[in-house]
């Protein structure tokens, strides 16, 4: 379990060479034992600009690197995980273990104590879970409560001295870097008890839990009586966990209302220890019926040290939050339109923000607009041939809100408008953006008094849940457009 190199790759888009290497570490005796396990496969760690390029092409972030290339691009490829193979002359370095965060690439290499040909299976390899331990920790350095690139700049720059506590010849001790700064004990190589691969250091200070449960709704709405509109709900519960300790326990338990969505499709983190059977079998393929699991839903389980999604889940509720009905009908340059939106009476009304988004995006600059709205605010981007209805953080009490008028367009021009071929006739759309915070679809909360952990000190338990739209589309029905009224002139 050691890293042969560490790298921190600052993406610099538009630039000639689209990245900077903020900070390089090798470790030439992990080095020296990669070339005694891998044998005739060994391939030597190159020097930064050379492995710059090479991983800047892999990620397709190279400015100038859109064609396909078959070594990379091809389905044989697919790539699932952040592991990466990076040309090396006319060898291959693997296992890269590289992602990007913020505008920043964590990278490094693992080593590799075995052959590789064949290539072993991930799994077997301890060094990339702990060279992920290790970047999550640098990325938690560098990012907690820095909020200027000065503060960035001072945290890079003790990166060097806090490696060489927390990792020391490659084999990390302690991936709380925090620890390290502020001169705290680190965890002996040999532990007492043997950690998960998930787990590949100890944490050092506050104890604190924090559980986050974020669902999005994605919808179509058609407007149509032959084609059934459709809606589905997909969560992930993100955890958070800081506790002292090799192996703390931690249970965390999901609850619905009475008239809650059951929990479907349930995918859950590797960490999680045992599940009931009934959780693993709520499928939504099966037909809903009165007999759908609807919890608690518990989940033990030993945390890693980084933020991780505890589980993911789907759900088929009874209706989308937001209900409807869009049309248009084209007259030359012109465009009548007619929107028509319900709030569901079941849903919170208390908004973070709520905007419904309407793209011309195959016509001219919108040079004329008559409107009326009835709630809310409606702003133009002219040049980007996009309406954008304002509807603030609160629907009326009657929960319906509706906007009419007609747009007029100008000339067209190839060379600055972007290109939709769905923004025409039938195909046309309005699209929602919304975010309701203290708040689920499915209903589903986790009560801070039910988590059960159990490891040394008291933590703070801290619970938030909320409401995203993604994907959240109604199309254009067709239907006959309505009289429009008042005016607004767009001069150029």
């Amino acid at each position: 379990m050691a890293q042969r190199a560490v790298w921190l790759i600052s993406h610099e888009p538009g630039t000639p060479r689209c990245g900077t290497v903020k900070f390089s570490r090798r470790y030439p005796t992990v080095e020296k034992r990669a070339s005694v396990h891998n044998g005739a496969n060994y391939v030597p760690v190159p020097e930064d600009g050379p492995f710059l390029k090479a991983l800047l092409s892999e990620l397709r972030l190279l400015g100038d690197d859109k064609d396909f290339v078959e070594s990379r691009d091809s389905c044989s490829r697919i790539n699932k995980t952040s592991i990466y193979g990076l040309p090396v002359g006319s060898e291959e370095l693997w296992p890269v273990v590289a992602f990007l965060k913020n505008d920043m690439i964590y990278a490094c290499v693992p080593l590799v104590e075995q052959t590789l040909n064949p290539r072993p299976p991930l799994i077997s390899i301890s060094g990339i879970s702990q060279g992920l331990e290790l970047l999550f920790g640098i990325q938690d350095f560098l990012y907690s409560g820095q909020k200027s690139d000065t503060e960035l700049n001072t945290k890079l720059s003790q990166l060097p001295e806090l490696l060489l506590q927390a990792c020391p010849f490659g084999t990390l001790l302690d991936a709380n870097l925090q620890n390290s700064l502020d001169n705290v004990g680190f965890a002996s190589v040999t532990q007492p008890q043997k950690q998960p691969a998930w787990r590949a250091g100890t944490y050092k200070g506050k104890p604190q839990v924090s559980i986050s449960i974020t669902e999005k709704v994605k919808s179509m709405q058609y407007g149509k009586q032959d084609i059934a509109d459709t809606w589905q709900v997909v969560g992930a519960v993100t955890c958070k966990c800081d506790l002292e300790g090799f192996m703390p326990n931690v249970t965390v338990s999901l609850h619905l209302p009475t008239n809650g969505s059951p929990l479907q499709d349930i995918l859950v983190h590797p960490c999680v220890t045992s599940l009931d059977s009934a959780i693993l079998t709520s499928s939504s393929v099966d037909g809903m019926d009165d007999s759908a699991f609807s919890g608690p839903y518990k989940f033990p389980f030993i945390p890693p040290l980084e933020s991780f999604n505890l589980c993911y889940y789907t759900s088929q509720v009874p209706v989308p939050p937001i209900l409807g009905f869009y049309q248009i009908k084209e007259e030359d340059i012109q465009l009548k339109i007619t929107v028509n939106l319900k709030l569901h009476e079941s849903i919170k009304n208390t908004f973070e923000f709520c905007e419904a988004h309407i793209p011309f995006y195959n016509r001219g600059p919108i040079t004329h607009l008559e409107y009326k709205v009835s709630f809310g605010q409606l702003e133009v981007f002219r040049e980007k041939g996009l309406l954008v209805w304002i509807i603030g953080q609160k629907f009326p009490k009657s929960m319906d809100i509706s906007l009419s008028g007609t747009v007029t367009f100008g000339a067209k021009s190839h060379e600055k408008q972007p290109f939709d071929p769905i923004c025409i006739g039938g195909t046309a759309y309005l699209k929602l953006h919304f975010r309701i915070l203290d708040y689920t679809l499915t209903g589903c909360y986790a009560d801070q008094h039910s988590v059960q952990v159990f490891a040394s000190g008291k933590p703070k338990i801290s619970t938030h849940r909320k409401l995203i739209s993604s994907d959240y589309y109604i199309w254009n029905s067709k239907a006959p457009a309505p009289v429009t009224y008042g005016s607004l002139l767009l001069l150029p």
